[in-house]
């Protein structure tokens, strides 16, 4: 009787390993893609970031000098240069209240992660920060 029982427990199954190797299969694509995910969220929190930093540069640049066409250019070729298809708008609202978009094209924009900009004629798949200022 002693002969029979060891053959029984000489390892593991084939069933039993492809159970482990299934799991550890599913485990690693799950880390990989929580990295995806954070890597894509990272890069766009760095754009917001810059974005926020050029609209709030523009808001400056306008409140003290008076030409603002000027500054508005030339942040609008540093917006360019830093986002995906950046750029800045300068929007009149009534009673000396203007709006500063800096918009730009996020890389989460087509995945349905981001929200697209709620400030009208921006466009649909595009990412933004809107500051209000008055003059």
């Amino acid at each position: 009787m002693n002969s029979s029982k060891r053959g029984f427990d000489r390892g593991d199954s084939l069933i039993e390993v492809l159970i482990a190797l299934a799991l550890s299969a599913v485990t690693a694509l799950g880390i990989i893609d929580a990295q995806m995910w954070l890597a894509r969220n990272e890069r766009s929190m760095v754009m917001r970031e810059m974005a926020v930093s050029i609209a709030d540069s523009v808001v400056e640049g306008i409140r003290r000098d008076a030409d603002r066409d000027s500054i508005v250019a030339q942040w609008r070729l540093r917006a360019a240069a830093a986002l995906p298809e950046g750029g800045i708008d300068v929007l009149d609202r009534g009673n000396g209240v203007h709006i500063a978009v800096v918009k730009w094209r996020s890389p989460a924009s087509g995945n349905g992660d981001e929200l697209s900009c709620a400030e009208p004629g921006v466009g649909a798949k595009l990412a933004c920060v809107t500051v209000a200022f008055a003059r």
